[in-house]
């Protein structure tokens, strides 16, 4: 099993892993209008808790790594899952309405830290539901490529070469 260094640091923001006692925090991002966009979650908070109790479980094994992101407070949530040989997902990634314009691409440059320079992923894999117009031009910002669509989703990919440029893209959210 490895071990890694948490939480990861960006140059205002932390994440760190999803503890239980996250599970309120959680329900209520994921309640919110902004998670109409993400799968949508059965049950309360209890079952919110049943759900990281499981993911712990695959945390441990190296298979899923989810974070609270943190400013001085909670701001949101991210995730890395569907491990691949040499590509990962990333998702559930939802920011609360109130937290400072940085939190969104410190956020994507952490995980993509992580996954790319810890992890040693080549490349990423996800979707995009089309409705999330926001989120589709982040995504297209950062030169993430879509190599295929659906009724509802873009699905995109992105390389450990396009981070590299959105790292010099973005240098000012870095850690120097």
């Amino acid at each position: 099993m490895n071990t890694y260094s948490f939480p990861l640091l960006g140059k205002h923001i932390a994440l760190r892993l999803v503890q239980l006692s996250d599970a309120a925090f959680i329900y209520a991002l994921r309640n919110d209008k902004k998670a109409r966009f993400l799968t949508q979650i059965i049950g309360g908070v209890q079952a919110q808790e049943q759900w990281i109790v499981e993911y712990k479980k695959r945390e441990a094994l190296g298979q899923e790594f989810y974070f609270i992101i943190q400013g001085g407070e909670s701001l949101g949530t991210i995730r890395i899952y569907d491990l691949k040989e040499d590509s990962f997902c990333w998702g559930s990634w939802i920011i609360k309405d109130s937290s400072p314009s940085y939190v969104a691409i410190e956020s994507a440059l952490c995980i993509y830290e992580f996954a790319f320079n810890t992890l040693g992923f080549r490349q990423s894999h996800f979707d995009v539901r089309k409705n999330n117009v926001k989120v589709v031009a982040f995504h297209q910002r950062c030169k993430a490529r879509i190599v295929r669509e659906d009724s509802k989703n873009y699905y995109f990919n992105f390389s450990k070469e396009d981070f590299a440029s959105m790292q010099r893209h973005y240098a000012k959210y870095c850690i120097l």
